[in-house]
């Protein structure tokens, strides 16, 4: 039962924290603060720095290890799609096509891996999903081709990203080296647009706090949370992100509080306590 709280304490953490990070991107994209490969290198270089720190004070000089490039790969391509697909799409629409991407990613992965859902399990996991297409359907149209690729390229890496990282045996310091290795590939983005780079101090700053904070010390969290989570779980857990942001751009940006975001939320995370509250066959 312990263990079970631990798991649980944990993914919540962790979903706040993409939250958080998911406000921190949208306040710094969305203005003239800062273009997306520069925020996605700086993104990517602080939390490295942070991460990096925090393996050299708890373990000492890192043990060698074999080079996890597909993983690191997997995190600059989802910074990188994240970024540029903000340019094109609403917050509403690009949510919708990024966790719909992850589930499907997710799902798959978990279905071929010989998981299956109770009936109560996929009761759960539609009403997450109705919920989350209430939240963000009002007005949704159809979207930019080019920006709805790039957003469905970012879950898919994210959902990549998240099922290496269940395998890995020290996620912290997986977790640093896949953002170290994952650096010079965002510098080299940055190079190829230095012609359309600019930053402001308060561009670099929210880089900056969702690289160190919400990003790396976020994914230690979520790799150590998805140990105990199923494929199918993890999947739907992240259903969460997008009414957790939502409210936090309601008290933090004065964004509208609505009945129907009310309602969307109870929703999804009462669908997701029972994916949650089941468990998965083999």
């Amino acid at each position: 039962m312990a263990g079970r709280a631990r798991i649980l304490l944990l993914t919540a953490f962790a979903m706040l924290a993409f939250a958080a990070n998911s406000l921190l991107c949208r306040l710094a994209l969305q203005q003239p603060s800062i273009d997306p490969a520069s925020f996605g290198s700086v993104r990517l270089a602080s939390g490295a720095l942070v991460l990096g720190l925090i393996v050299r004070l708890q373990a000492g000089r890192a043990a060698p290890g074999r080079p996890d490039w597909p993983a690191a790969a997997m995190l600059f391509a989802y910074v990188a799609c994240f970024s540029y697909a903000y340019l094109t799409l609403s917050a509403g629409t690009g949510a919708l096509i990024l966790f719909g991407a992850v589930q499907v990613t997710m799902i798959g992965a978990g279905l071929r891996a010989g998981e299956s859902f109770r009936p109560v399990a996929w009761a759960g996991l539609l009403l997450a999903v109705g919920g989350l297409v209430y939240l963000v359907s009002p007005g949704l149209s159809a979207p930019p081709l080019l920006g709805a690729l790039l957003m469905a390229g970012a879950g898919v890496a994210w959902g990549v990203y998240s099922l290496r990282g269940r395998a890995a045996a020290a996620p912290l310091l997986a977790t640093a080296r896949n953002f170290l290795r994952a650096t010079p590939l965002a510098l080299g983005l940055s190079l190829l647009t230095v012609a359309h780079a600019h930053a402001t101090p308060a561009g670099v700053a929210l880089a900056i706090a969702s690289g160190a904070l919400t990003s790396g010390i976020g994914y230690v969290i979520w790799y150590a949370a998805l140990k105990g989570l199923s494929a199918m779980r993890a999947a739907t857990v992240q259903l969460s992100v997008p009414p957790i942001a939502a409210l936090g751009g309601a008290l933090l940006l004065s964004e509208a509080l609505t009945p129907r975001l009310a309602f969307a939320s109870a929703a999804i995370l009462g669908g997701i306590a029972l994916v949650l509250g089941s468990r998965a066959r083999r």
